[in-house]
């Protein structure tokens, strides 16, 4: 089973948090800013259900899966 891709859109991004709160191994906030940073592009396998869950919680559509 190949990894799914993930995108961040930091212009759409509204810092809510989200994404960190729901896979912070796969996501985090910028510390200048607040916006998203992807920590993996293509997360291992343990945590690629969590990053699906950060994608669909995300209240500005700022996480998408390639």
């Amino acid at each position: 089973m190949s990894s799914t891709p993930l995108r961040v859109d930091r212009a759409r991004c509204i810092g809510a948090g989200m994404c960190a709160l729901t896979a912070p191994e796969v996501f985090d906030q910028d510390p200048e800013d607040g916006l998203v940073l992807l920590l993996h592009t293509e997360p291992p396998t343990a945590h690629r259900a969590a990053a699906r869950m950060a994608a669909g919680v995300c209240p500005s559509g700022a996480i998408t899966l390639a």
